[in-house]
């Protein structure tokens, strides 16, 4: 049987062309598609009904073709779903973290699509439900919470909630004495706050019309939020900004950074209307990030060529850069991922040769150790804590057979509590499953690594079929992690691979490095050289294979659709960051200025237009014979805007040789990271999965 037979024959929509041209240092181009961007998009993002009713039903004949092609799976689809709910504990429950009098978590009751979050007393006891997201989620398409803190006195709670898939949160705050809201409402943030010291009031980010972090403002209680008080504005549309305070409430942090470049203001929690006090200005390469120390802040730093960062401390009450003194030397090849202070210890996650670890620092004696694990590959994660005065560490552990474990560690004795294993409700048997770790060889004689998962039954001969999952952006590294939805496929046969190509972090920051602007096609090449080492190694055939990724990892999928169609058997691209061209040219767009450092700037330079036009998927469609290709995306997504999928999914039909079909599904009520309930996002899985198993043949219910 033939992959296009898989499908019924069906005819896709065909939007109409309406070419436009546009002529950057000297190069002309042609967009036949651009009129499905929407001229009111920063409305429509907030009120989805203002969406042009012509690019509506564009979208809705898409949602229409592809649930054609796909009717076939339905029963399937519903198996994978009840598989992959019946692995999770519906009633779940994180361990509670404690604070003062209390401990604090969540929860999700039976049924329940959002979290719940509770307190007990310190050592136990009965549950007070601070916040059901399920009853705040009535009668809403569209739900998510955002940023949920208690205030340091107990009787109050800041959060947030986005109803539009926008991203634009609104701010409530609750009386935890009665469980009524206050009055007060702020619309636009940035889905957090951080309380004063006097827990009367908080501080906040303001999102633009154009969805940046402009502004943090404070807000006293009772108090019009039109009369709020502007603490610091950022003016360059080129940075991030954020506010986050201490665990000792005696600091509140304004973190402004882009990609590669950071900087931090400072003011005392308890004088709301002093001035932010620079800690070290911005310049171009620096970054820093602070965390708490007592009278000392530590302070994480690629200073003075410490590429792999380094760690110094300062004064708290004057860190600037001339008082910084380095406390634990940078090391090539080990990279300090993030750090924790606490009275007595410091803590820092790190990954050296590929694999995360913990160090744990006695501050008087300046003694270190390494929490030991002894899988080939794995994940880990410090989980922080309310409290700064205590020997107790928190961290997360898990490997792609082992289930997540939650543990308490104490970092004068040493000892390890294990808090919690996830529970896999229908059953989960480690000995079942393998995992590994490859090295493909990359064309520049670089080794990628690859993780991998499957079943100890799947046959290694290249008959199994594989779904080979990446990335590659932003210093992001994929972690190893235990993963139940993927068993719905590893035990159907599949290996299931993830690439750690450049681009991100896996083997420190000069694996970054080589995978952004000028670099970036080592991410691509590095994606395509691990999908031929599987082959070659007899873990899948290419026919076999489906590629995956998300957002920058959808522009990986274009790419290698573009530069080895015949290297898959089909490719899914979520959220796809497909027209990397047109929206680096677009400076109005959110996310547009802050994203120049990792891609470059075409409007400014013509090597930076030419390196990104010679891999922008929707710029290099063309006459190839594709595998299958699934396109997701949200409606009001601000990150990926849903334009990009729909252009390129228009452009490939039209360029493409072949009969292998192209489909588009957009969640019409949500944005960026999909369904917002928790099984509504495991029917999505469950969609994707499906066409992954239709596409290498493997669709059948048994």
């Amino acid at each position: 049987m033939t992959k296009t037979s898989r499908f019924p024959i069906v005819s896709p929509p065909t939007p109409q062309k309406r070419p436009i041209f546009d002529t950057h240092h000297g190069i002309t181009r042609t967009d036949e598609y651009a009129w499905l961007r929407a001229d009111n998009w920063q409305e429509m993002f907030r009120d989805p009904s203002l969406l042009d009713a012509g690019i509506r039903a564009e979208l809705e004949a898409e949602n229409a073709y592809q649930s054609k092609l796909m009717a076939d799976t339905s029963d399937l689809q519903k198996l994978l779903f009840k598989e992959m709910k019946g692995r999770i504990k519906e009633d779940d429950s994180s361990v509670p973290m404690k604070d003062g009098p209390y401990a604090y978590g969540s929860s999700f009751k039976l049924g329940g699509e959002q979290p719940r979050y509770f307190r007990m007393p310190r050592d136990g006891g009965t549950e007070q439900i601070l916040l059901d997201g399920d009853l705040e989620a009535e009668g809403r398409a569209y739900f998510r919470l955002g940023g949920v803190d208690h205030s340091a006195d107990h009787r109050k709670l800041l959060w947030a909630f986005d109803d539009k898939g926008s991203e634009f949160y609104t701010l409530r705050v609750r009386d935890l004495a009665d469980g009524k809201e206050l009055a007060d409402q702020i619309p636009a943030t940035g889905g957090s706050g951080v309380w004063d010291a006097g827990n009367d009031g908080f501080f906040y980010t303001r999102l633009d019309p154009n969805h940046r972090p402009s502004k943090v403002l404070f807000h006293a209680l009772g108090q019009d939020p039109e009369t709020d008080r502007l603490i610091y504005e950022e003016t360059d549309p080129g940075f991030f900004m954020n506010v986050d305070g201490t665990r000792d409430n005696r600091w509140i942090m304004i973190g402004i950074n882009d990609h590669e470049t950071s900087e931090y203001r400072l003011l005392s929690a308890s004088d709301p209307f002093a001035e932010p006090k620079l800690v070290s200005p911005r310049e171009t390469g620096l970054q820093y990030e602070l965390e708490e120390g007592g009278d000392i802040f530590f302070i994480l730093t690629n200073a003075d060529g410490a590429k792999d960062f380094k760690i110094m401390t300062a004064p708290a009450t004057d860190p600037v850069r001339a008082n910084w003194q380095e406390l634990v030397p940078h090391e090539p090849g080990r990279l300090i991922l993030s750090v924790i202070g606490f009275k007595d210890h410091m803590v820092r996650l790190e990954r050296k040769e590929g694999l995360p670890r913990i160090v744990v620092r006695d501050r008087t004696s300046g003694e270190e150790h390494l929490l030991s694990l002894d899988e080939e590959a794995f994940s880990l994660g410090l989980s922080g804590s309310y409290e700064y005065d205590t020997e107790i560490m928190r961290f997360s552990y898990s490997s792609m057979t082992t289930p997540a474990q939650v543990l308490d560690y104490n970092m004068r004795t040493r000892e390890r509590v294990l808090l919690k294993t996830q529970e896999v409700p229908s059953g989960h048997d480690a000995d079942h499953y393998v995992t590994r770790r490859l090295m493909a060889p990359a064309a520049d004689g670089e080794l990628v690594p690859i993780s991998l998962l499957h079943h100890r039954d799947t046959p290694l001969d290249g008959s199994a079929p594989c779904l080979l999952y990446g990335y590659g952006s932003y210093g992001i590294t994929v972690p190893a992690a235990f993963n139940t939805n993927c068993l719905s496929l590893v035990d159907r046969g599949f290996v299931y691979a993830i690439a750690h190509v450049r681009g991100g972090k896996d083997k420190g920051y000069g694996w970054y490095d080589d995978g952004k602007r000028a670099h970036k096609m080592n991410t691509f090449t590095d994606f395509i050289a691990c999908a031929r080492h599987l082959v070659a190694e007899r873990y899948t055939a290419h026919d076999r294979m489906v590629a995956q990724g998300g957002s920058a990892g959808g522009m990986l999928m274009g790419a290698v659709a573009n530069m080895a169609p015949d290297c898959f058997g089909g490719i899914v691209a979520e959220v796809p960051f497909v027209d990397v061209l047109t929206t680096m040219l677009d400076a109005t767009l959110p996310l547009t200025p802050p994203e120049w450092p990792e891609w470059g700037n075409p409007i400014a330079s013509a090597d930076d237009y030419r390196t990104i036009a010679a891999y922008s998927p929707y710029d290099n469609v063309a006459a190839l014979d594709y595998p299958p290709i699934l396109a997701l995306a949200g409606l009001t997504d601000p990150r990926v805007t849903y334009w990009e999928p729909a252009k390129w999914v228009a452009r490939l039909r039209d360029r493409k040789s072949g009969d292998n079909p192209v489909l588009f599904k957009i969640n019409m009520d949500s944005g960026h990271a999909g369904a917002s309930g928790r099984f509504s996002r495991l029917e999505e899985i469950a969609y994707t999965y499906s066409f992954a198993l239709k596409v290498t043949g493997k669709a059948q219910l048994a």
